[in-house]
């Protein structure tokens, strides 16, 4: 259930990781040769490359994995020629869907995106249409165990973040995507494990799911996502417990 809440997806991540461990360990290794090729192989001046790297920590991607994949793309990385697409989707039940892929031939991902959307009630939007219902935002996830509220507040707000928001699971801090950088090395620079951070889609309104029609949304999320070209999927749909 991708789309439930930020907890969710991460309790969803860390069980995808361990049904579809070569499939996704695939992808990060794709997508870290071709940001080591465009901006070098060390993370500190390379901020893409950084966000990509807390992934496959996440992941527990083995470090070979990770350097030979470096050192393909810092080696010239012969077929990498990939470019960054966003893709705007009409899910089930007025979900809306942002696709970020990476593709090396956008005509051919566009076809197989489109058949997957036609067999699973989904529709392309019209430009436009899905982003302007998201924000762009840094997003670092805490655990309640992992940090005290009133310290890891003071930490993150010097440090240039938006907004902290208390819930019971634990903590989410909202950065400027500019500052993501800056607040997300000053909490780790205070030893405080993250269960997840990145910039990514905050949805602007969320669209309730009744349990009846979940199943339908999540065959569609899950289905892009086993695509080898999608690297994340965001939507605004919020399932029921």
């Amino acid at each position: 259930m991708a789309g439930h809440s930020k907890w969710a997806k991460v309790k969803h991540f860390k069980g995808a990781i361990d049904a579809k461990r070569a499939r996704i360990f695939a992808k990060l290794s794709r997508e870290i040769s071709v940001l080591a090729k465009l901006g070098g192989a060390d993370p500190d001046l390379n901020p893409r490359l950084r966000m990509v790297l807390l992934k496959c920590r996440a992941a527990n991607m083995p470090s070979d994995n990770i350097e030979r994949a470096v050192r393909r793309g810092v080696g010239g990385g012969d077929g990498l020629n990939f470019e960054d697409l966003t893709y705007e989707v009409y899910g089930p039940h007025g979900v809306a869907i942002l696709g970020e892929v990476s593709t090396d031939n956008r005509n051919r991902t566009a076809a197989e995106l489109r058949s997957i959307l036609s067999k699973n009630g989904g529709s392309i939007a019209t430009s436009g249409a899905v982003t302007r219902l998201f924000h762009r935002k840094g997003q670092i996830i805490v655990a309640r165990d992992n940090a005290d509220e009133d310290s890891l507040m003071e930490v993150a707000l010097e440090a240039g973040a938006e907004d902290f928001k208390t819930e019971p699971q634990g903590y989410e801090i909202l950065t400027d995507p500019a500052r993501f950088e800056a607040v997300h090395k000053a909490i780790e620079g205070k030893a405080v494990s993250c269960e997840g951070a990145s910039i990514t889609f905050i949805p602007e309104i969320r669209v309730p799911v009744k349990p009846s029609d979940a199943s339908a949304v999540n065959k569609l999320i899950e289905a892009l996502e086993e695509h080898d070209d999608v690297k994340e999927i965001h939507t605004n749909a919020e399932f029921e417990e």
